[in-house]
């Protein structure tokens, strides 16, 4: 990615949420454990999780997730990691050799301590965390500053820190967006409904004010706008529900049953939320979700690719950069 001699003015520690090393139960297990241990992603009191987390989910749940990783997992493996591997390479081109872009995951590897100690090898004084989530959460941009912190309150000499909180409502994020789904449909036709698909949050973390749906119905708002869509046209959901809490509506797979009810026989997904193509997108929105449609009654279902390392995706993310370094470097 960087070279380790290189003297760097500033640095970028671009970040995604993570990715088992394989798709077997042992290597699932290992992410699963560190992903749902952290107390912003489940808040609960830690004894009472524990309990559950070991007692039960960490003993059944690996097996069915490691499944599923199985029928995405590719020769070059993790689909997230490969994606991030490939973002952080173009925007490290698109940039230039004055700034170092480091690529880390929040779970599993390459960790968020790795980045760090490979910036700061690389005499990186000034370090922009840049989150690769569009809308911001406590559960995955704050539990990346929090990472960051706990790695750097070891450190005797620390760097010159910004964090990028959000983007949700970049124009340059909203015409990437719109010109994937235009994309997409020159070579497979406009549906009846265009489904914008976002990951799921408890309804208590949001009552408790985190501010991600919100931000969700921003990013839907835009996009919808520039891409000149009616309001029968679309609509905006929520995926990737786990445990029994309320969580945000309406739910993915209750829409497109509902749809499939109502007669529409056509639709195609997108999920604005993720930077790259992973599990909950590839697996759960591309196989799962288009089961669930089928059945019901549709007849078409297709699913429009995350923005990856398209140019646009690329040339978006390096704006975004250059803007947050200002003053950093010319």
């Amino acid at each position: 990615m960087t070279e380790p001699e290189r003297n760097c003015s500033a640095g970028i520690l671009l970040v995604n949420l993570g990715t088992p090393d394989s798709p077997s139960p042992k290597d699932v297990k290992r992410y699963l454990s560190e992903f749902l241990w952290d107390p912003r992603v489940v808040e609960m009191p830690r004894v009472l999780w524990w309990l559950i987390l070991h007692g039960s989910i960490l003993n059944t749940r690996p097996a069915r997730s490691a499944k599923a990783y199985q029928k995405i997992w590719t020769e070059q493996g993790s689909p997230l990691l490969t994606y991030t591997l490939k973002q952080a390479e173009a925007l490290q081109k698109k940039l230039g050799s004055s700034i170092s872009v480091v690529p880390a995951m929040r779970y599993g590897n390459p960790s968020i301590q790795r980045g760090l100690e490979q910036l700061r090898d690389q005499g990186c004084q000034r370090v922009l965390i840049f989150p690769l989530y569009p809308q911001y959460s406590a559960t995955t941009t704050a539990s990346t500053f929090d990472a960051v912190v706990t790695v750097l309150k070891t450190w005797r000499v620390i760097p010159e820190l910004r964090l990028l909180n959000q983007y949700f409502d970049d124009p340059g994020y909203i015409r990437a967006l719109a010109a994937g789904v235009r994309s997409f449909q020159q070579q497979h036709g406009r549906p009846e409904k265009l489904i914008l698909s976002y990951h799921g949050l408890p309804q208590r973390y949001v009552d408790a004010g985190d501010p991600y749906p919100r931000q969700c119905e921003e990013t839907t708002r835009a996009l919808v706008k520039e891409l000149d869509l009616g309001t029968e046209q679309w609509r905006m959901t929520y995926q990737s529900r786990l445990g029994k809490d309320p969580w945000l509506q309406p739910a993915t797979t209750d829409t497109l049953r509902e749809l499939a009810g109502a007669g529409c026989k056509h639709v195609q997904v997108i999920c604005p939320g993720f930077s790259s193509d992973c599990l909950e997108t590839l697996e759960e929105i591309a196989m799962e979700n288009r089961e669930v449609f089928l059945q019901a009654g549709g007849e078409r279902y297709e699913y429009i690719p995350c923005l990856n390392d398209t140019e646009a995706h690329i040339q978006m993310l390096a704006k975004l950069a250059q803007c947050h370094l200002g003053g950093w470097i010319e």
